[in-house]
């Protein structure tokens, strides 16, 4: 079943994050607690919405996602993760999720779906040439810590 996130989802959440840095070979790059996470999703200003895949109780995927605004095509999804688990993986979960997704981005009217993928995750990359997605290689990837 895929339903929006809830806030007692949150700890799960953090599992399937920790998951997919370990698959990323990036484990101590994931900083966030449960408080922010919580917080950051269902406070009073939340910024990020997620879909889960609940199948008998326990969550086995994750869309998280936000609104972000192009000066050049307006509001667009930003797509941070996408995670199925390990086990689950290659059953059509992370299909309904990101089928899901792309429903949301289409019935709320904005321009666009944006999301990022390594270079070296084939499994995904070719899951989002089956969205016949356009790969741009001339952008690098910036950011400041604090």
């Amino acid at each position: 079943m895929i339903r929006k996130a809830r806030k007692e989802d949150c700890p799960r959440i953090l599992e399937l994050i920790h998951e997919l840095a370990l698959y990323e070979k990036a484990p101590e790059e994931v900083t966030v607690c449960l408080e922010e996470m919580e917080d950051a999703g269902f406070g009073v200003h939340p910024v990020w919405e997620a879909f889960v895949a609940d199948i008998d109780g326990t969550i086995q995927g994750i869309a998280l996602y936000y609104i972000r605004y192009s000066t050049w095509k307006g509001r667009r999804i930003y797509l941070e993760d996408l995670i199925v688990t390990e086990e689950m993986r290659g059953k059509g979960i992370g299909k309904l999720l990101f089928d899901q997704v792309i429903e949301e981005m289409r019935n709320k009217g904005y321009s666009g779906m944006v999301w990022q993928v390594l270079e070296w995750n084939e499994p995904a990359i070719n899951f989002y040439k089956k969205y016949e997605a356009t790969f741009d290689p001339e952008w690098v990837n910036v950011s400041i810590n604090n």
